[in-house]
This record gives C-alpha cells, structure tokens and sequence, in this order.
C-alpha cells in the first residue's frame, strides 16, 4: 500500500490559511491505513484547525468529509457538491490522490496535507515499512522475493558489497543487509543458483526517470 505521513499542523494552517472555506476531504484506503488521512484523522485535524484559527480571531469554516478513494473518479464525484461549497481542498490523501482531486475541480485550489512516503507493508500495529520503488520492471522471481533495489541502501544487484557486519548494513546500523536476507532466502529455497546469473545495470527508463508512467489495459480500455 501506499504510506504517508501527515504533515505538522502549522505547515497545514499556512497553506490553508489564504482561504475562509476549506474542506478537509479525506480518503478511506491506503492512508486511511497508516492513520494519516481517514474519517478519524480527518475529524482530529479539521478539530485542531478550528481551534487554532479561532485563538487567532481568524474566521475560517472547515467542512469535513472522507470517500473510499481519492484516486478513482467513481469516488471523486461523491465529493462534487462539498468541494463546489469551499474556496479550498485540503486533501488528506496520497499524491496521487491529490492530483486527482485537482484534475477533476480545476476551478478550486487542492492542497495536501500528507507527505508521501513510499510503497510498503504494515509490520504491525504503527510500524510500516518500504518494501517496493515501483521501478517498472520487477525481479522478484531473481531475488527469492526480496527487492535489493529498495531495500539495499546502495540498490545492488549481483551480490553484496561487503561492507555489512553480522548481518547489519553499513550504511545504516538499524537496518538488515538486504543481500544476507536474500541469500539466505535463496538458500532456503534451494535458488542458490540464481546468485550465479549476471544481472545488468538496472533500465531506469522504467521506473520515473523516464517522465510519467502510464498503464493501458487493452482489455479493459474504453
């Protein structure tokens, strides 16, 4: 899933604060997850922000709503009428969310509220961890199921570098070597082999460094 992180409340109250009408929309999936832009961060942000402006004297209406998911129009348009009643959006979802929101009401400001982490998996209860780049061109199958492009600090891809100690990168004394977790896992496997095949410099005309990406699923295209 996609993390992020909420931004700190006085970087929010400054972007929001040109505007006398904000709604603070969130979104119920992916950050809704990672406890940054759900129906109850929603309520507790737009809360503080009322608060805060109204020591002030600043006269500002913050209307709440959350959608399942900013990112897809079935959901946008649940939120046409509420937008179409602010000066402003402050969007509680991920980037793509946000640019969603803006290519759909080009006439009103959408503003984030969340930064962008990366795309990962919940560990357990408040701990989310980076598991993938989204490079475009995934070799998992190579790796026993580990990414050295993520989680290699130094994204290497045909062995370790040999700076790591007991199993603890160099570059990061509270990280796993990713190379000792893949060897091991490949060993467990019974893929060892694997280890033995060349693999070239990585194409990053897959991942962003080519410009935007897009996805065309023929069967599916309209």
């Amino acid at each position: 899933m996609i993390v992020g992180k909420q931004k700190p409340i006085a970087e929010i109250r400054e972007i929001i604060s040109p505007y006398k009408k904000v709604l603070v929309l969130g979104c119920g999936t992916c950050v809704k997850t990672c406890f940054a832009g759900g129906e109850d961060e929603v309520a507790t942000l737009s809360s503080a922000l009322r608060l805060s402006f109204k020591k002030e004297g600043k006269d500002i209406y913050i209307e709440e709503l959350t959608v399942e998911r900013q990112c897809e129009d079935e959901f946008i348009r649940e939120a046409a009428i509420a937008v179409s009643n602010n000066s402003a959006v402050l969007s509680l979802a991920c980037g793509a969310g946000v640019q969603a929101i803006a290519r759909r009401f080009g006439d009103v400001p959408v503003l984030p509220g969340v930064n962008t982490t990366f795309i990962g998996v919940l560990e357990k209860q408040g701990l989310f961890t980076e598991e993938c780049l989204g490079c475009g061109d995934c070799k998992l199958a190579v790796f026993g199921g580990i990414c050295p492009v993520t989680r290699c600090a130094k994204k290497l891809q045909n062995g370790p570098c040999g700076g790591s100690r007991n199993g603890i990168c160099e570059v990061n004394p509270d990280t796993q070597c990713a190379w000792q977790q893949i060897i091991t896992r490949l060993g467990n496997l019974g893929q060892l082999d694997n280890l033995k095949k060349y693999n070239p410099p990585k194409d990053w005309r897959s991942s962003h460094a080519g410009g935007p990406r897009k996805l065309v699923r023929e069967d599916h295209f309209i």
